[in-house]
């Protein structure tokens, strides 16, 4: 059903560029060894339509396999997850499959995949990279960096490291010394400046959006990330996934915080489906959002940079 919602929403917006922000898959209710052809099968929408794409990882990603209840009762063990005739031990071995083996899977099969592994010192946490948003007319001039990080869950704490704050600080200076090219930061897991800024009614004043369904499920611990982006006038927003009853965006400090909406049709919840869509401009820079449902509606634009 996944495919369905992002293969309408691709078809109705035709973008440039799809970020995949964690929860591809749901890998505790996969029992074969390798979760790579279910990771495929998410993102063939996009690669089906020639449309370059990142991901970065969420907590069920790399989940360890839980096992049902129900699958002990009459109707037994779901032949489709583990067909007896085909598959092998070791196929079968309930293991999970690690964020390394997905992310290494994703670059060796897709060339249209923009993914990184990012730098080993910041293990166990894989998808941390930056991409150049570059210019139409002069390749070399950035009209953005788009930051990448892994808020780990799953087979690790739900946490954005002091390892990768240092990493984020380091890079940051290097390619963007002076802050003047505005910088997009994504990642799955919010974290508990998102608690901060959550409307406590329906909706807060100054926040957008359609669904106000939950409360905001925070990473572990702060370990300085969300105090380094604050000081950093470049940065204009903040995306992440995770909460399926959240799609607003509320300001904070001098940038946004923003859910993205709920896509496919895993995991709980049963509010309607959609994505959420950035149009970035250069001259001047500006950077534009909204929803676009799988019925092909639209709502909650706001414009994100002053």
């Amino acid at each position: 059903m996944a495919d369905f919602v992002m293969s309408a929403v691709l078809d109705d917006e035709h973008p440039d560029f799809v970020i995949y922000l964690g929860d591809v898959i749901t890998a505790n209710n996969i029992m074969v060894e390798n979760a790579s052809s279910y990771w495929d099968q998410a993102v063939s929408p996009t690669r089906a339509r020639g449309i370059p794409w990142s991901t970065i990882f969420g907590n069920h990603d790399d989940a360890p396999f839980e096992w049902p209840l129900e699958w002990f009762s009459e109707t037994g063990i779901p032949q489709i997850c583990c067909p007896a005739a085909n598959a092998s031990f070791a196929e079968c071995s309930f293991r999970g499959t690690t964020r390394l083996e997905l992310m290494k899977s994703e670059m060796e099969r897709n060339t249209l995949s923009l993914s990184n592994g990012g730098p080993r010192d910041l293990w166990p946490s894989v998808s941390n990279y930056v991409l150049k948003l570059s210019s139409a007319s002069n390749a070399q001039e950035p009209v953005a960096f788009m930051y990448f990080l892994d808020s780990g869950g799953g087979s690790y704490p739900e946490i954005i490291s002091h390892a990768q704050v240092k990493w984020f600080e380091e890079k940051s200076q290097e390619i963007n010394p002076h802050s003047r090219v505005p910088e997009i930061i994504f990642w799955h897991v919010p974290s508990k400046a998102y608690k901060k800024v959550a409307p406590k009614l329906s909706r807060g004043a100054q926040c957008v959006g359609s669904i106000f369904g939950e409360r905001v499920a925070a990473q572990e611990a702060e370990m300085g990330m969300m105090r380094v982006l604050e000081k950093r006038a470049s940065v204009k927003v903040v995306f992440v996934g995770h909460n399926h009853g959240l799609d607003w965006c509320c300001p904070y400090k001098k940038m946004w915080l923003c859910f993205a909406r709920h896509t496919g049709y895993g995991g709980y919840g049963s509010w309607p489906r959609g994505a959420r869509v950035l149009e970035i401009t250069h001259h001047p820079f500006s950077l534009k959002s909204w929803i676009r449902m799988e019925d092909g509606s639209t709502h909650s634009e706001l414009i994100l940079t002053s």
